[in-house]
């Protein structure tokens, strides 16, 4: 609809309440950072209150002294500086781990050793492994596998996490007719959700859902990759009725800000469709994950902007480096260019990247366990 009124804010009605999209940066850090203090509730979501367990982390939890409290405890005892070096150790056996399990793939042909990957496994396993060993202080539930994959118990928590990920956006009509959910019956997509969370709940804390939650937020990288976790960022909810870019904004609006909108805007970016990472590059400042002018989507920003920035940025940047120290990667002979098409219904892109992984150091580097 926006693209059809080439438009960068639109509100549509359903049923009382007010769904205003934004796909404009400025527009955007209006709601997200200048006024904050009435945009940083949370509305009363059918999908956020399943998924979140019933409100109990941060990031989907509306605005209150339970909001507060969490966030403080992240704050200071969990994504401090303190708690960030103290934990550099973990990290370090999990780098090491996850170019152990690589090497372990490759087979040595004809004098030349080199292994097919599927890299979204690899990654997946490789993220669920740095959060338990992070929080819980161990790589498996079980015993994992001989060569540093994971067991079965370690393959349904990441996809028990995934798949309320993929729910969290998912659209409930009684979340804008609240009369309905008397009368609705908990089947379909619900029961996946909730089977999901009783998965989920098997191994880790109420407590320490949204540890988890911005940790995977955290990993979205700074590219033109055309590839978004979602199409919008998550609701946020007025608090009281103002005025943002001239427009009245009433209490109870919900707000959307579009990823597509900021990171292939044509005012922001030239040729914003062109796969072109040197755009990113700004003279001799580093290149970061972060963007605080809401050019592209990453942390967001504000009350509600994610506070694992430093921790996100650091386990997704040590992941690229010790992938590309450990391993020349090439792809499979008969795949001539990586396929990047889009899944319209997940978060993935529609299909897994294989690449050939050819071992680049000497083999005692990679037995670390």
């Amino acid at each position: 609809m926006m693209e059809e009124k080439s438009t960068k804010i639109l509100c549509i009605r359903i049923g009382s309440v007010h769904v205003i999209a934004v796909s404009d940066p400025k527009i955007a850090l209006e709601f997200l950072k200048d006024t904050h203090g009435i945009f940083s509730s949370r509305p009363d979501s059918m999908s956020a209150y399943l998924t979140s367990g019933g409100y109990l982390n941060t990031a989907l939890a509306p605005m209150g002294d339970h909001w507060k409290k969490i966030k403080k405890i992240l704050s200071s005892e969990i994504l401090s500086m303190a708690k960030h070096k103290w934990l550099l150790n973990k990290r370090n056996e999990e780098y090491d781990n996850i170019l152990r399990y690589i090497n372990n793939q490759c087979e040595t042909n004809h004098g030349v050793t080199s292994g097919l990957v599927n890299v979204r496994t690899m990654v997946q396993q490789y993220s669920g492994n740095m959060a338990r060993k992070v929080i819980f202080g161990s790589r498996y539930f079980g015993k994992g596998r001989e060569d540093g994959g994971p067991g079965d118990e370690e393959i349904e928590h990441v996809d028990s996490l995934l798949t309320i990920l993929d729910s969290n956006h998912a659209f409930c009509v009684t979340d804008y007719f609240q009369w309905l959910r008397w009368i609705t019956d908990f089947d379909g997509h619900e029961k996946i959700i909730r089977n999901a969370i009783l998965a989920a709940r098997m191994y880790q804390d109420p407590l320490i859902d949204d540890r988890i939650q911005q940790w995977k937020d955290g990993v979205r990288r700074k590219q033109d990759d055309l590839l978004d976790v979602a199409p919008f960022n998550v609701t946020h909810m007025t608090t009281a009725d103002s005025i943002v870019a001239g427009y009245f904004i009433p209490k109870g609006s919900h707000v959307i800000v579009s990823r597509p909108g900021l990171g292939r805007n044509p005012v922001v970016w030239d040729d914003p469709l062109t796969f072109n990472p040197d755009r990113h590059m700004n003279g001799d400042k580093e290149v970061g994950l972060t963007n605080n002018h809401l050019h592209m989507f990453t942390f967001s920003t504000g009350r509600r902007g994610c506070p694992g920035v430093m921790l996100g940025s650091t386990i997704t940047i040590m992941l690229l480096a010790r992938l590309v120290q450990g391993f020349t990667w090439e792809l499979p002979p008969n795949k001539p260019q990586i396929d990047v098409e889009e899944n319209l219904h997940g978060l993935a892109k529609a299909k897994p990247l294989f690449a050939l992984a050819k071992p680049r150091l000497h083999p005692s580097l990679y037995t670390t366990s």
